[in-house]
């Protein structure tokens, strides 16, 4: 089996689950917050575990000799890397979680597929404002069942990028904010929304031009580098080497600012 031959009943599965669990988040974003903290500010609520669950039960039944890989289940312990030809689901219940938790209105469900270290499948919803975005590797990608394509900027200076920034920001703050000063510089503005799931399938549609991201998990971008990769985009570390679903560096681009996207980052990187 090709990547491209990814069956489209796995898509359909995906989309109705990614639904339901959408439409959880729709009607608890709202409601008061039971949340405790992973870590200093690494927050996790009782819905990420509930639609967490959700999605897996439904998944389990649906594919039952899958690997499913979640979030919340992961339990901070080493995540497994799927055999050759193995099929791993890779689950992300809420993305965006420290935006839920203060009703912000910015949060997806992110549900990819990998058969082995290739990704497949991806689906992105976003249940506030009702849109879905979706691919299957080698099939194009869509929103809400129409075709998207990234942006055609051709300049960084003519660029919206997005960032994010990990976990251990309060140690580090300084460093971290050395690359966001130097993307505004040479941009037109850096967006900081709180979900890269979100922010990578703006980037597939056309609403950014650019994004970059330190310490990013697998669940966080492995739906939205198969929906970014079918719209035309490019995605890398950030020094232009294969994206590692794995690794620590995440650069997304249209493609056609990646190449000065990697000269801002390599040149701050040499700066220390």
């Amino acid at each position: 089996m090709t990547v491209a031959q990814v069956p489209e009943e796995f898509l359909n599965v995906a989309l109705d689950v990614a639904a339901a669990a959408g439409e959880r988040l729709r009607v608890a974003w709202r409601e008061p917050k039971t949340f405790e903290h992973k870590g200093e500010i690494d927050l996790v609520t009782a819905t990420d575990r509930e639609v967490e669950a959700l999605v897996i039960d439904a998944l389990r039944r649906a594919f039952p000799e899958h690997l499913l890989i979640g979030e919340e289940g992961s339990g901070g312990r080493p995540l497994p890397r799927p055999a050759n030809g193995q099929y791993a689901w890779y689950i992300d219940p809420l993305d965006g979680t420290t935006n839920f938790a203060h009703s912000f209105p910015q949060f997806a469900v992110s549900i990819g597929l990998a058969r082995g270290s290739e990704l497949v499948l991806g689906v992105v919803h976003d249940p506030i404002r009702g849109e879905t975005f979706a691919a299957r590797a080698g099939c194009g990608a869509t929103l809400n069942g129409k075709p998207i394509q990234v942006s055609a900027t051709a300049r960084l200076g003519d660029a919206l990028v997005g960032t994010g920034f990990p976990y251990d920001r309060r140690e580090h703050v300084d460093f971290y904010l050395g690359f966001v000063r130097e993307f505004i510089l040479r941009t037109h503005g850096v967006r900081r929304l709180g979900s890269a799931a979100l922010d990578l399938c703006a980037l597939a549609c056309g609403r950014l031009d650019g994004f970059w991201e330190w310490k990013l998990s697998p669940w966080d971008t492995a739906a939205a580098v198969v929906i970014l990769r079918e719209a035309g985009g490019a995605v890398s570390d950030f020094a232009g080497a294969p994206f590692d679903l794995y690794g620590v560096q995440t650069l997304a681009s249209n493609g056609r600012v990646h190449a000065e996207m990697i000269e801002v980052l390599q040149s701050r990187l040499a700066a220390g």
